[in-house]
């Protein structure tokens, strides 16, 4: 009676799963997998129609490589240079508003509130307003003249040298809230009476951050920092709307150069292998992340 029961009840259970596993199956798992096949075809716009399109093996893979262009090198070097100094400066000013929000003072809530904004904004909304602040008669250029920094406004991102860093500001901007709003929660639910005791023991403010906060708050810093690495390294809208992968290519990154190679070239398998090189890279960051979490619980 009781084992039919259960049965009864795991009958009810993946019958309400189905629909979100059929959804899943028919719009994530199938997309990606039929891109893989794909990256091992010679797929484009000659032969799509016909479907004469055959197995070649690593041959588009091999072409990224070797584009006499550069593109694709150049533009995972871009999303890595972009995804790094991202994380760097979006997680330690994040943090360094997490330290400030988890005191309680006047306007603690409201101020808080005001940074979320930011985040809020959809990155296309973002990306417009960069390129109006990056413009040459933007409010960076204007900023920058008053204090005597500048004696001419500068095409930020329409110089080769500035239209990457530009991208790189402006996701750090997006950053900092969604940082500061995941790593403030994880100080706040740091027993209180951990601290005191600390303090009755004679900690100092430097040990109690050191040997309390620090160890303490590793998960949900390691979550903060791989989940914003995913978030940023498979970065598109962003890029798309401010800078458009130029100029002279020299903001590409590997979502934006999958897309030109699809859309624009009419290379669908280049532009697959492309996105497969992306999905490979965060699949091992997210398996890497998940033996941590699994260790570290294990440990625990």
């Amino acid at each position: 009676m009781r084992r039919s029961l259960l049965n009864s009840e795991k009958f009810v259970a993946y019958t309400f799963l189905l629909p979100a596993l059929l959804f899943l199956a028919v719009f994530c798992l199938y997309p990606v997998f039929y891109n893989f096949i794909m990256g091992f075809q010679n797929m484009d716009m000659m032969n799509l129609r016909s479907g004469r399109y055959t197995f070649v093996g690593f041959d588009q893979y091999i072409a990224l490589f070797l584009d006499p262009t550069g593109v694709f090198p150049r533009a995972v070097a871009n999303t890595f240079t972009y995804t790094i100094f991202s994380i760097i400066f979006q997680f330690t000013l994040g943090f360094a508003f997490a330290l400030l929000f988890a005191k309680r003072f006047p306007l603690s809530g409201f101020l808080r509130g005001l940074l979320m904004l930011a985040w809020l904004l959809p990155h296309t909304v973002t990306g417009l307003l960069g390129k109006y602040m990056f413009s040459t008669t933007g409010i960076i250029n204007d900023a920058l003249r008053a204090l005597g920094l500048l004696s001419e406004n500068v095409g930020w991102l329409v110089e080769k040298d500035s239209a990457l860093t530009c991208a790189i500001i402006t996701n750090i901007w997006v950053g900092i809230p969604y940082n500061m709003m995941l790593l403030t929660t994880g100080l706040l639910n740091i027993p209180g009476d951990v601290y005191e005791s600390a303090s009755i023991d004679g900690a100092n403010g430097w040990q109690r951050f050191s040997r309390i906060t620090l160890p303490m708050l590793k998960p949900t810093m390691l979550t903060v920092v791989v989940l914003g690495f995913i978030n940023t390294f498979k970065v598109f809208d962003l890029i798309y709307v401010l800078t458009g992968g130029g100029p002279v290519q020299s903001s590409e990154v590997l979502a934006s150069v999958a897309y030109r190679y699809s859309f624009t070239s009419g290379n669908f398998s280049k532009g697959a292998a492309s996105a497969n090189i992306l999905f490979i890279i965060l699949l091992l960051v997210s398996i890497y992340y998940l033996r941590f979490v699994k260790t570290d619980s294990e440990v625990m």
